[in-house]
């Protein structure tokens, strides 16, 4: 397996373990949020503005971070910078 090939299979595979990571951990959270929030909900009516509007800024950070690891595995896949080396050195520049 010569060094392209190589660099190739571990920017998938580790584009593929950040997706996955990166999408189960914000979709626990999310859920564990939206729990906590129904039963505050249910236990105080009275601050439900207050209580809807955190958990909405929550919802929107904890989803930032599945965005993140999406964008991670994206320049993984495609605007890795070590292919420029890999490319740079098999063609003895």
């Amino acid at each position: 397996m010569d060094s392209l090939a190589l660099i190739a299979v571990i920017s998938i595979v580790m584009a593929g373990l950040t997706t996955g990571f990166g999408t189960m951990g914000p979709a626990l959270a999310e859920g564990r949020a939206v729990a906590t929030a129904l039963t505050a909900l249910a236990q105080q009516p009275d601050a439900s503005a207050t209580i809807t509007r955190t958990l909405f800024v929550g919802l929107a950070m904890i989803e930032s971070t599945a965005i993140y690891c999406f964008v991670v595995s994206m320049i993984l896949i495609f605007a890795n910078p070590f292919w420029n080396l890999a490319i740079a050195q098999v063609a003895g520049k």
